[in-house]
């Protein structure tokens, strides 16, 4: 039997440092420290592009984009998404449906999930209804609580186009 669905799920975590913009979700966010990493660091961006290359049997995010090629230094994460997703278009997949969590005790998310919806559902080329993004915290537990990084985990659901 030839599939028909496929689910892929995606997480990220990087540290926050002072002098740094904070992008999540392809949205700047108002903030006093940024993630760090050889590209813009934005977590929910990397988690949703896990997510839809493991569906499609693609591998991940570092394998497509390898934080040792010069190229990628400072690389827009939207740009990233959307060449991932390039790619599984062209396996033959489409995405029903993706569900996101961004782990952090500050900043506030629910000011921003909108328009991070928005921002995902344009690189996925779906509909914003697709697409779901909530905040959690930690409770103060562990890193995330401390405030010392944002995580983000993503769950994509992809259907043979």
């Amino acid at each position: 039997m030839v599939e028909r669905m496929r689910i892929g799920q995606g997480f990220d975590v990087h540290a926050l440092v002072p002098g740094r913009r904070l992008m999540l979700g392809g949205v700047p966010i108002e903030f006093d420290r940024g993630l760090l990493g050889h590209s813009d660091a934005d977590v929910l961006l990397h988690a949703i592009t896990d997510a839809v290359l493991g569906a499609a049997g693609l591998g991940d995010i570092g394998t497509m984009f390898p934080d040792t090629d010069p190229a990628y230094l400072g690389a827009d994460s939207r740009a990233l998404l959307a060449n991932a997703m390039q790619s599984v278009i062209a396996r033959g997949w489409r995405v029903v449906n993706l569900d996101c969590t961004i782990m952090a005790e500050r900043p506030r998310i629910a000011p921003y999930a909108e328009a991070m919806r928005q921002c995902v559902a344009g690189l996925l080329q779906i509909d914003p209804a697709q697409v779901n993004v909530k905040g959690k915290t930690s409770e103060r537990l562990g890193f995330v609580g401390r405030g010392e990084a944002i995580a983000a985990s993503a769950v994509a659901l992809l259907v043979a186009a």
